[in-house]
C-alpha cells in the first residue's frame, strides 16, 4: 500500500492499530524476560513513530510554497528527528559495569519498534508486518538458536592454600583437561593461619544455557578451600 497524499480516518485507524498490534507482539518478549524496555514502552515508541509519520503524511500536500519563496518546508525532518530521539532512549537502556554490558539488544528493539512505527504510519503495512514478523522471529524463535552458541564466560576465583608458589601450577592442572584458563591476579597472606589467599581471574567457553561450572568447583575443592566463585560476565541483554 503506497502512502496517500489524503489519507482517510480508516487508512490512520489501520495504521494506528497494526502499531500497536506489532509493539505489543514485539514488547511480549521484552517484557516476559524482565527487560527494561517491555510490553508498554514499545507500544508507546511504535505509536510515537506512527503518529509522526502520519503527520508527515498528512503535510504532504502542504510541502511547499509559491516558485518564488525563499523557503520550502520539509516534512520527513519530522521522521528523522523521531529516530534520532528514540538513539537516546535505546542509549539510556545500555549499561556498562566492568566487564558486564546489558540492554544492547533492548535498545536494537526499540529502534526497529521505531523504524516498524515510521512504516506503518507512511502506510506501507506489507513492509511493516513482514518487518514485525521477522522481529518475532528473530526475539522468540532465534534466542533457542543464540543460547546454543558457545561463548566466553568469566569468574572471579578466590582459594585458601599454603604459602607456596606451587598452588598456580596447581590450579592450573586441575582446571586445564576441563578447557578453563587460570590467570593469576594476587596473593595476599594472612600471618595468623600462615595461610594465603590466590585470587584468579577464570575464562572458559560454553554455551549460554549450560549449567554453572560446578566441576570446577568439585574439582578445586578437593584440593583447596574455595573462597570465592563470582560470575563476572553477562550476555548483553
Amino acid at each position: 500500500m503506497d502512502m496517500p497524499l489524503s489519507p482517510t480516518w480508516t487508512d490512520i485507524a489501520i495504521r494506528l492499530a497494526l502499531t500497536m498490534l506489532a509493539g505489543a507482539v514485539i514488547g511480549l518478549n521484552r517484557g516476559a524476560r524482565g527487560h527494561a524496555a517491555g510490553f508498554r514502552t514499545t507500544i508507546l515508541v511504535g505509536l510515537a513513530a506512527s503518529v509522526a509519520m502520519i503527520q508527515a503524511n498528512i503535510l504532504l500536500p502542504q510541502t511547499g510554497k509559491t516558485p518564488g519563496s525563499f523557503a520550502v518546508m520539509d516534512v520527513m525532518r519530522l521522521p528523522l528527528g523521531i529516530l534520532t530521539g528514540v538513539g537516546f532512549i535505546g542509549g539510556g537502556t545500555i549499561i556498562k559495569k566492568g566487564d558486564m554490558i546489558v540492554g544492547v539488544t533492548t535498545a536494537a528493539t526499540l529502534w526497529l519498534v521505531t523504524v516498524i512505527g515510521l512504516c506503518l504510519g507512511g502506510g506501507q503495512l506489507i513492509l511493516g508486518m513482514v518487518a514485525t514478523a521477522l522481529a518475532v522471529i528473530t526475539l522468540w524463535f532465534l534466542q533457542w538458536v543464540d543460547v546454543m552458541i558457545p561463548r566466553e564466560h568469566r569468574a572471579r576465583l578466590i582459594i585458601t592454600s599454603d604459602v607456596s608458589w606451587s598452588t598456580l601450577d596447581e590450579v592450573s592442572r586441575i582446571l586445564g583437561p576441563m578447557h578453563c584458563r587460570a590467570h593469576f591476579q594476587e596473593r595476599k597472606l594472612d600471618p595468623e593461619s600462615q595461610k594465603a589467599d590466590y585470587t584468579f581471574e577464570l575464562g572458559w567457553r560454553r554455551p549460554e544455557h549450560a549449567t554453572p561450572p560446578m566441576d570446577f568447583l568439585v574439582a578445586l575443592e578437593r584440593s583447596f578451600n574455595v573462597k570465592l566463585f563470582e560470575l563476572t560476565t553477562d550476555n548483553g541483554r
